[in-house]
């Protein structure tokens, strides 16, 4: 029993064997990862009556000596009788193989291409062929080597997948150029490998000729500009061997500014095979002398010709039409009121704007000028009931804000003079050594003490221009007599107006005012609404 299996399978092994094609090519490419096999031509019966036909398989290394090959070889490499089979090929077994039957022997040299992991084929495997339009394009996948063994069948263009159908069979078109590939799916004791062939398929055209033809009308006005360049673009049908050419004055032959490309700058075919080809020719700085003459394209063959004539017109300059010259105007308008709008809200919110930019800058003017105040307070030192309120103001108001709230270093004289000294000069030291003078201005405030303090802030803003002042109101300077005549030159908006009678918070418009004319400086940030406190202090 087990004698008979034996025969059975030697027999199996021998078709298997034998239905594979034997290889004459001596230079063979294969690709990395797919099956192979090599086998010889001519050992289908013993060299010689008194020896049996075994195969001996050798590969050659580096010192071009030769090694036998056998199962012990490679897990991948099998000997089936005469066949030596790679599952799969790889990149060591490139090399010279050459098989050994008695005395016959015949080389090959294998080359192993590495896969192009961005293409489903290798260049170096793809074989190429013409067909003629209209002309049958038929392709078939089939693989009789492994016929046994695949599973099944697939059809690519483009490595895009076609359909499961491993056949084409219809007219070509030039539109079925392409790269044709069939993917053979092979099992091999567990395991799936796949086989790629590849057709460059080539769509030529057919040997019956077609009548040329100029495409468009045959006669073409063209609109130009004088001064300006133009190039006439004419388009045929045609065959290969056609004439295609421009007919110039002969006036224009020798012009440099009249040239025709040498070349048809467009090529291609159409899908019923007929060629098209373009021919450019340009006129550069267009003068009267090149209106109303016919420039002639002609494509010919010995059956036939076709003419097409352009000629050149001046271009007329159309007028705006009224819903565009509406429309510009609309547009225009709205622009301008934009930016009037832009300007307006600028001019309104400037202060608030440039408090913004400060405190997103964190900009601090105070960090070099050798300043020791960021301002001095003038007020009226004297508190008596009917000044109480701007005493108030002036000691405890302003520092409240000032100070407490955005970082400001002030100087009042109640608090941070020291008693004793000549008050004259210490007054204009203090001055000296502040960047602001701030003067709470009131009916009571022109007497001796506070009258030294306005006389020499003046002179060091006015004459000296060492510092600036800001004046606070508590009673309009109209209303005051004797008041310096320099003092009235202050600019408008360093003037600012106290509203005793109403409670303001800390970001209400006169202390962003006061702000503004303050020197930008580094301070935290603003509280909430919610957290503002009236600065106001309590009757």
């Amino acid at each position: 029993m087990h004698h008979e299996e034996l025969i059975l399978t030697l027999c199996i092994l021998i078709v298997k064997s034998a239905s594979k094609s034997c290889i004459h090519r001596p230079q063979i490419h294969v690709v990395e990862g797919e099956p192979f096999y090599l086998k010889p031509c001519g050992i289908s019966a013993p060299v010689h009556t008194n020896e049996t036909a075994t195969t001996r398989w050798f590969k050659s290394n580096a010192s071009h000596e030769y090694r036998e090959l056998n199962t012990r070889s490679s897990p991948r490499i099998t000997l089936h009788g005469h066949t030596l089979e790679f599952w799969p090929v790889e990149m060591e077994d490139e090399g010279t193989y050459f098989s050994q039957v008695g005395n016959d022997r015949q080389n090959w040299t294998l080359n192993v291409t590495k896969r192009n992991k961005h293409s489903c084929f290798s260049d170096k495997l793809v074989t190429s062929r013409d067909v003629e339009v209209k002309k049958s394009l038929h392709i078939t996948c089939k693989n009789s080597n492994y016929g046994e063994l695949i599973r099944h069948t697939s059809l690519y263009k483009n490595c895009k997948e076609l359909s499961r159908s491993p056949t084409i069979l219809k007219d070509a078109e030039f539109g079925d150029e392409g790269y044709y590939s069939c993917v053979f799916s092979v099992h091999h004791n567990g395991k799936c490998y796949n086989i790629t062939k590849t057709v460059n398929i080539t769509v030529i055209e057919g040997k019956s000729k077609i009548t040329p033809a100029v495409l468009g009308p045959k006669c073409e006005k063209v609109g130009v500009e004088l001064g300006k360049d133009v190039e006439l673009n004419c388009s045929a049908l045609l065959n290969k061997d056609d004439l295609f050419y421009w007919s110039i004055r002969k006036e224009d032959s020798t012009d440099p500014n009249v040239q025709e490309d040498g070349k048809e700058t467009t090529t291609s075919w159409t899908f019923e095979g007929k060629r098209h080809a373009s021919k450019i020719l340009r006129i550069q700085k267009v003068t009267e002398n090149y209106l109303n003459v016919l420039y002639n394209c002609t494509v010919a063959n010995e059956e036939a010709t076709d003419t097409k004539s352009f000629v050149l017109v001046r271009k007329e300059t159309p007028d705006i039409p009224g819903h565009v010259f509406t429309r510009g105007v609309t547009v225009a308008v709205l622009i301008s009121v934009a930016a009037v709008c832009v300007v307006i809200l600028c001019v309104i919110y400037k202060v608030d704007l440039i408090l913004f930019y400060r405190r997103i800058t964190e900009r601090d003017e105070t960090l070099t000028d050798g300043k020791t105040y960021d301002a001095f307070v003038s007020y009226l030192r004297e508190c008596h009931p009917e000044n109480k309120e701007e005493y108030t103001f002036a000691v405890e108001t302003l520092p409240r804000v000032l100070e407490k709230q955005f970082g400001y270093k002030l100087c009042i004289f109640e608090r941070d003079v020291v008693p004793g000294g000549a008050v004259v000069d210490e007054i204009h030291s203090l001055i000296e050594k502040s960047r602001r003078l701030i003067i709470v201005l009131s009916n009571s405030y022109l007497t001796n003490g506070a009258r030294r303090e306005l006389e020499s802030g003046l002179h060091e803003a006015l004459v000296e221009r060492k510092i600036k002042i800001i004046l606070i109101e508590f009673t309009p300077a109209s209303n005051i007599t004797f008041l310096p005549a320099s003092l009235k030159l202050l600019k408008s908006y360093r003037v600012l107006k106290w509203r005793a009678d109403s409670p303001l918070s800390s970001n209400s418009r006169f202390w962003k005012n006061l702000l503004y004319l303050m020197p930008a400086k580094a301070v935290k940030p603003w509280r909430e609404e919610s957290e503002v406190r009236p600065v106001l202090s309590a009757p």
